[in-house]
């Protein structure tokens, strides 16, 4: 699967990332904390799981506390061979070589153990070897779940999910790739115009004053119910084959 071998092949260049979306089952929480990744293609909002992936997690805020990543690239855009849409597919961000950003590397969390799917939105992190780990990660478009652990493969660490976003995401991986540029898996996956990670901060944490007062009294009549159904989102594609 096209993923898959170019993850295992980050080395080099960059630490290369699985992708987005936990699992679709959790449900949100005014408890997790939220980072807005501004991008000069927009603003991406994602939502992370501290109970589930706390060593990952911490990990990801430390360089967000630390702004590490202002000033860093979306610097891949990984899609299936021959794919023109860009609704399945991957964005890749972080570091990349800036070695002296780097923090120490991090144990892996299986998706054994949290939970968190490679979904739709999932967002990942790149690594050689399990414990390899340090500042490069994915946003999946599309359902990704083979990047998932097994009783015989580690997988991948996944450690939140896209809330909000998901075109801009979308207009970085149709951004046009330098077909000269990268090795192994990653060659003609780079983007001949990186996207700039304006900043990367913690959002806000919900105020439960103001939840609360938007609460309609029980006196209230029920709003009507809508007398149409949103629509259905499409299935995801099943993932393509190397």
């Amino acid at each position: 699967m096209f993923l898959r071998r170019t993850l295992l092949a980050l080395a080099t260049a960059a630490s290369l990332a699985p992708l987005l979306g936990a699992g679709a089952a959790r449900a949100q929480s005014p408890t997790d904390p939220r980072v807005v990744i501004t991008t000069t293609e927009g603003v991406i909002t994602v939502e992370l799981y501290p109970d589930k992936a706390p060593i990952t997690v911490a990990n990801f805020l430390r360089y967000v506390d630390r702004r590490l990543y202002d000033g860093t690239t979306f610097y891949r855009a990984s899609k299936p061979r021959g794919q023109v849409a860009n609704d399945y597919g991957a964005i890749q961000g972080g570091l990349r070589d800036d070695v002296k950003k780097k923090l120490p590397p991090i144990a892996h969390e299986s998706t054994l153990k949290t939970g968190i799917k490679h979904t739709d939105g999932a967002i990942s992190m790149g690594r050689y070897a399990p414990g390899t780990a340090q500042a490069d990660w994915v946003i999946c478009i599309g359902d990704m779940t083979y990047l998932d652990a097994t009783a015989t493969d580690p997988g991948f660490a996944a450690f939140g999910r896209m809330i909000d976003g998901k075109p801009v995401a979308e207009a970085i991986l149709g951004k046009p790739t330098d077909p000269n540029a990268g090795v192994g898996a990653m060659k003609g996956e780079i983007l001949l115009h990186p996207v700039k990670i304006v900043s990367i901060r913690r959002a806000p944490p919900p105020d439960p004053a103001a939840a609360a007062s938007t609460v309609a009294p029980a006196s209230t009549p029920a709003a009507p119910a809508a007398t149409t159904a949103p629509p259905t989102p499409a299935p995801a594609s099943a993932a393509p084959k190397a």
